[in-house]
């Protein structure tokens, strides 16, 4: 099968590479290039073609690795496998990268949900220390004077606003956002349908068909036009027969004749697989099981007097809002005074609150976990959530957070909740 590799992605990845491996005069060059965009862009997959042409050598780190219950194995992978890559270079005397695909996903904060742990700060850190010093990478408890061979990063993400803002600075990581045009699409695509005998007229129709699909889904499409050969498969032979004969079956694996990649037979299928799209889009069912749960805040920022905040004689006194409306101004026992002031602060800066809780065992390796699935609309919701989630975790560490939205940044971590329910003073 012939793949299609886009001039512009080719073009930046060997200029790149190639200029990492150059000695030249007065001039710093980056050593990671971060290829970011959609989902399913063929990224990764563009990067692989790219390699395999120039004849290089890849030494892959997966976003998943970039986390670990012990804290500073990742950050010791990522210095290994880059002396492993240098050492690679020297004894091979040709050219080798490291690749680290989805790099946001391990490395990246999207929201106060996101736990932020120590292996997060040192892959940060370990990634700057090597683009800073790339013949200099040193294993802990072991020092080594010979300079190493430079060695290009490659990472690839979605989104690298989510990524601490100095690692991603010009001088350390050279940018470069993938989105195919419409060229790029048919190329890619009449490479994926190259042995179907689909003419280009026919190529270029299916991507016009579906101009806003990514390169993922024409390469699914194909595999669904299998189903059916796969179907009668299973009923021919009986369901129960199925995993005799198709794992080490002594008659060999299964054999099915290509299909007919009719044009018309892609575009049914290409709407059939659009319309279970736009299920998972409109169905948002996390949405409405998780709007039980936060009844109780919703109705105590709008106003609500739920039988737990009902007043009595010796309740604060009430508010009047603009709109007419009275606001009862709840004292939360659960919380200490000097709390709730941090709160209303927190929200007069404008930054958002998170609540995050954690257990004695993993208090000492930072793994906090996030107490909140929705957005805390106000002080009476800050509140009455904190309280709620004082109670559900009484018996581990709970912490009140404050986010600058805009810089994506924490600006307070302080802990409100000690093991067994002690309130922090």
């Amino acid at each position: 099968m012939s793949y299609y590799i886009s001039p512009r992605f080719l073009d930046k990845l060997a200029v790149h590479i190639t200029k990492n491996y150059l000695d030249l005069p007065g001039i710093r060059v980056p050593l990671i290039l971060g290829i970011h965009g959609r989902k399913g862009e063929g990224k990764s997959f563009q990067c692989e073609l790219v390699f395999e042409r120039m004849g290089i050598e890849v030494t892959h780190i997966s976003g998943g690795e970039l986390e670990s219950p012990d804290a500073g194995d990742s950050a010791r992978l990522i210095r290994l496998r880059y002396r492993e890559t240098a050492e690679l270079i020297r004894v091979r005397g040709k050219m080798c990268v490291i690749m680290i695909n989805d790099l946001d996903a391990g490395a990246g904060r999207f929201d106060e949900g996101t736990q932020y742990t120590v292996n997060t700060q040192l892959v940060n850190a370990t990634l700057m220390n090597i683009a800073d010093n790339p013949t200099d990478v040193q294993l802990p408890g072991s020092y080594d004077a010979t300079p190493l061979h430079r060695v290009p990063i490659i990472v690839t993400g979605n989104d690298f606003s989510t990524l601490y803002a100095p690692l991603i600075r010009d001088g350390r990581m050279e940018k470069f956002y993938w989105d195919p045009d419409r060229d790029d699409k048919i190329g890619i695509v009449g490479g994926i349908f190259s042995e179907d005998g689909l003419a280009r007229q026919e190529v270029e129709k299916l991507v016009d068909t579906f101009p806003n699909q990514s390169i993922d889904f024409f390469s699914a499409l194909r595999a669904r036009i299998y189903d059916e050969q796969i179907r009668n498969f299973i009923h021919e032979i009986g369901i129960e027969r199925v995993s005799q004969r198709v794992v080490n079956s002594i008659e060999g694996p299964p054999q099915f004749r290509k299909p007919n990649f009719s044009l018309s037979g892609l575009i049914e299928m290409g709407n059939f697989m659009f319309g279970e799209q736009q299920r998972v889009e409109s169905s948002r069912l996390v949405a409405e099981y998780n709007r039980s749960l936060y009844s109780r805040n919703q109705s105590a920022s709008s106003g609500a007097v739920t039988p737990t905040t009902q007043p009595s004689s010796n309740s604060p006194s009430q508010g009047t809002t603009s709109n007419g409306y009275q606001k009862q101004q709840v004292s939360n026992t659960h919380l200490s005074l000097e709390t709730q002031e941090q709160i209303r602060e927190i929200l007069s800066g404008g930054y958002r609150i998170g609540i995050e809780h954690v257990d004695e065992r993993r208090f000492r390796t930072g793994s906090w976990q996030s107490c909140v699935t929705s957005l805390i609309t106000g002080e009476q919701d800050a509140i009455s959530t904190v309280e709620s989630c004082l109670g559900e975790y009484s018996n581990e560490y709970v912490r009140l957070v404050a986010i600058d939205p805009k810089a994506k940044r924490r600006v307070v971590e302080k802990i409100i909740q000690r093991p067994n329910g002690k309130v922090s003073q």
